[in-house]
């Protein structure tokens, strides 16, 4: 099967996201295309969609996949980004490397297990290692198993484990894995990539 992805440009992939986030049963907070902005706009950042025909008409191509990642800096001046860097920067070197971290995404429930979520972060891990990034860090949820098995899957590294006091499922999981040449040929998904309009 090959995966059509498309890339977006900030606004209106901004947009895209907040429209299929509407389709993620789990998460609670939904991001707005306000906060996606604000978040990007001065910094590298990829947003990719992966399209499929929709269930009503298979001639129709729609979005069931999305992830977006941006530079991640050792200094941030955005309190959440701050708190992310003061959490990992005893485990992840930032010092003359490139991290980029993958922010947000998520696959429809209809399209799970259809291999979208891993082409998106084949992809982006080409795009990483194209522009010119040293590691990829993600941050996630214990509860999110279906999400930590597909990061396994790709070799990504339990860097920390932060435990919830009360509720384990809420702890937070860091994990990252270096971006190297050899790594592209690890690739199993064929994709086709273009710029969106």
């Amino acid at each position: 099967m090959e995966h059509i992805i498309r890339q977006y440009k900030l606004e209106p992939g901004a947009l895209e996201v907040e429209y299929i986030e509407e389709y993620i049963t789990e998460f609670s907070k939904k991001k707005t295309a306000e906060e996606i902005i604000r978040r990007c706009q001065d910094r590298e950042h990829l947003i990719l969609l992966s399209m499929a025909p929709s269930l009503d008409d298979e001639g129709t191509l729609i979005p069931v996949a999305y992830k977006i990642g941006h530079e991640l800096r050792p200094y941030e001046k955005d309190l959440k980004l701050l708190d992310l860097v003061n959490q990992i920067g005893d485990v992840l070197e930032f010092h003359n490397r490139k991290i980029f971290y993958s922010w947000i995404g998520s696959t429809r429930e209809e399209w799970r297990g259809q291999g979208h979520y891993r082409a998106l972060t084949e992809q982006q891990e080409q795009w990483a290692h194209d522009n010119g990034c040293h590691e990829l860090l993600v941050k996630t949820k214990n509860k999110f198993y279906g999400m930590r098995a597909t990061l396994d899957h790709l070799n990504f590294d339990v860097i920390k484990f932060q435990r919830h006091l009360y509720d384990n499922r809420e702890s937070k999981v860091y994990m990252s894995k270096k971006i190297a040449a050899e790594l592209l040929r690890t690739h199993q998904t064929m994709r086709s990539v273009t710029e969106a309009a």
